[in-house]
């Protein structure tokens, strides 16, 4: 069945706070990225609910809605129906972003755009010079030349893309930007400066300005504010050659006699740092990089890695650290996904794994790590061993990168090294060490219920934690948890446990602080949020205690569990305090169903319904 894209639109733009919170949209792999103007208008929990959003990430004015593969489709369908003026100013100064986040926000503006068509010209000088090496293409030949400087040509042009994202991000003119950055790359300024060009005596430092960013970045950083102050005292009659005049008399001369320099030394000195902690952790930064990679990704935080990696290949033509540990990462993903395919007894989950196993095989990660990886913890474990041994390999061959993209299978070109024809041998190895260590990690580790069925399949999809599944148990005797009126479940304003479709029982509404055991047994889960309790019964019942009405929204504030995982209790023993004067704040509906999970068609009988109940009353009867 085809999705209904423009319902998940709708959604979606409802889920930021509607299209007049939106100052900036766009997509890449896998998400669409939104620029908000005011965070708090953005409901985020909202947003991970909606059928076809993966995840949520970002903090602050970003906003990443994680899709999958069916981003573009989301994109389009958004843009069909929704206009961005692009007029809103990011609430970046009303306390409610850190510096932070609005510094990740905006480095991921300028250069997520750029990542495609650097990607794009690198693979193809990666594939020429293998083309060369392997003897299938030569060098002098004409097609070679046009083909390579053809992507040459993104490489080069650099300071003036950026120039082109950092303005659209500023919301400044764009033309004018292109036009103070171009200026330092003319074939004409070249050779001035490195004639000694001198500005009122000034000697202009001799900077080779194609191939940089930072330089762009303060140049269009400066022409920012003077676009803004010039602008505003500038009579509007004559603005439109007054306002870029005067940006090209200051900007450009301030840019070659100050800012160049400063920007080149910046991006030598960020490239500087890196390499000074790979020197001393050596081949171990690979390694640990990759292993923290997939929360790195997960809170956003990777993006900041890339001005790095966009700048070493700049400056070094080549990179060591990141884009060897995103290759270990990738695979590693893939890896766990097909062993948790390959493990799972669970039809949805295992096509999932193998779509996201694929994708993440080429590359893309994102459906991996939100669809499989983060939702099971065992699968999370087997990515960080795969990742650590496969970057562990790929650091001690010094494996070097040519190329800022996500590592794959499609783009493994960019570690052909035509002055050593084994980096492009180990970077394959560091792959095929990832894949194994995570596929069998994931074959070991991975365990779901053998009767997992659309019961779980369901209220997974619900939020909500799940028992596992046996097929009979004794005759037993279940007590009221709490004090208060016990309830039919079908009147119960949640429509996963109305339907009954997590089992049969009964719900009640209390005013107390306490939760008790219904059963004599043992602890069987505790939902990461802790709102919810499940409870293997002697006799065999498995039973589950959902307290309050969408409390998994409070992220475990508010609960205290008294007992872990494994513990044996008895009927009427407190298992759960929660912070009652909390809830009422919260204005949460505390009503709190009780269900036997694993009931199946056996008689269950419910005999205190509609009645005031205390704590340790009988109310269900299993026979």
């Amino acid at each position: 069945m085809s999705k209904n894209y423009k319902e998940l639109a709708e959604a979606i733009i409802k889920g930021v706070g509607g299209q007049e919170n939106v100052s900036q949209f766009e997509h890449c792999s896998t998400r669409l990225r939104f620029t908000l103007v005011d965070p708090a208008k953005a409901k985020r929990d909202e947003l991970k609910a909606i059928p076809g959003v993966m995840g949520v990430v970002g903090a602050g004015v970003q906003c990443q809605v994680v899709i999958g593969n069916d981003v573009i489709e989301a994109y389009d369908a958004i843009l069909k129906d929704y206009q961005f003026r692009n007029t809103g100013s990011p609430a970046a100064s009303s306390g409610k972003t850190s510096v932070g986040a609005w510094l990740l926000d905006f480095l991921v503006g300028i250069f997520q755009p750029l990542v495609p068509a650097i990607a794009g010209a690198g693979i193809l000088k990666a594939l020429l010079s293998l083309f060369s090496l392997m003897g299938w293409m030569s060098a002098d030949s004409g097609l070679y030349t046009v083909l390579y400087q053809g992507a040459d040509a993104a490489l080069y042009f650099l300071p003036v893309m950026v120039a082109v994202t950092m303005a659209t991000k500023l919301k400044i003119n764009r033309l004018v930007a292109v036009a103070c950055v171009g200026a330092l790359i003319l074939p004409n300024m070249t050779t001035a400066i490195g004639e000694g060009l001198n500005i009122f005596g000034w000697q202009i430092q001799s900077v080779a300005y194609p191939y940089q960013i930072f330089p762009a970045i303060l140049s269009v950083g400066l022409l920012y504010f003077i676009e803004k102050y010039v602008t505003k005292i500038t009579p509007k009659p004559i603005r439109v050659f007054f306002v870029p005049m005067i940006c090209f008399i200051t900007v450009i001369p301030v840019t070659l006699l100050i800012l160049g320099p400063l920007g080149l030394n910046i991006g030598t000195l960020l490239t500087t740092v890196i390499l000074f902690l790979y020197d001393k952790l050596g081949w171990l930064a690979v390694g640990l990089l990759a292993a923290v990679l997939p929360f790195m990704i997960a809170l956003g935080m990777h993006k900041a890695l890339l001005p790095y990696a966009v700048s070493s290949i700049s400056n070094m033509g080549e990179e060591l650290l990141y884009m060897p540990a995103s290759l270990a990462h990738n695979i590693s993903e893939s890896g766990a996904c097909f062993g948790v395919a390959l493990k799972t007894k669970d039809d949805n989950l295992r096509q999932t794994a193998i779509s996201a196993g694929i994708s993440a095989l080429f590359g893309i990660t994102e459906p991996a790590l939100y669809g499989v990886t983060l939702q099971h913890e065992k699968a999370m474990i087997s990515v960080v061993f795969g990742s650590f041994v496969g970057g562990i390999c790929l650091g001690l061959t010094a494996v070097k990168a040519f190329v800022a993209m996500g590592p794959g299978l499609a783009g493994m070109a960019m570690f052909v090294d035509p002055a050593n024809s084994m980096n492009i041998v180990w970077a394959f190895v560091g792959f095929g060490v990832s894949l194994v260590a995570s596929f069998v990690g994931s074959l070991i580790l991975f365990k779901d219920n053998a009767e997992l069925n659309a019961v779980d399949q369901a209220a997974t999809q619900a939020g909500e934690p799940v028992a596992s599944f046996t097929d009979a148990f004794e005759p037993a005797n279940i007590v009221a948890p709490v004090s208060g009126k016990c309830i039919p479940l079908n009147v119960v304003e949640d429509e996963v446990f109305a339907s009954g479709i997590m089992g049969k029982g009964v719900a009640f509404k209390w005013e107390g602080d306490t939760v008790n055991s219904p059963v004599d047994g043992s602890i069987m889960m505790v939902a990461a949020t802790k709102h919810a309790i499940g409870f293997k019964a002697n006799t065999g019942q498995e039973i589950l205690i959902h307290v309050g009405m969408d409390t998994v929204n409070l992220e475990g504030k508010g609960f205290t569990v008294l007992k872990n995982i494994g513990d044996t209790v008895r009927a009427g023993e407190p298992v759960m305090k929660i912070d009652r004067i909390l809830m009422k704040e919260k204005n949460i509906d505390m009503t709190t169903p009780m269900v036997i999970t694993n009931a199946n068609d056996q008689p269950v009988e419910c005999v205190e319904v509609n009645k005031d109940v205390e704590s340790g009353t009988l109310v269900m009867v299993c026979d």
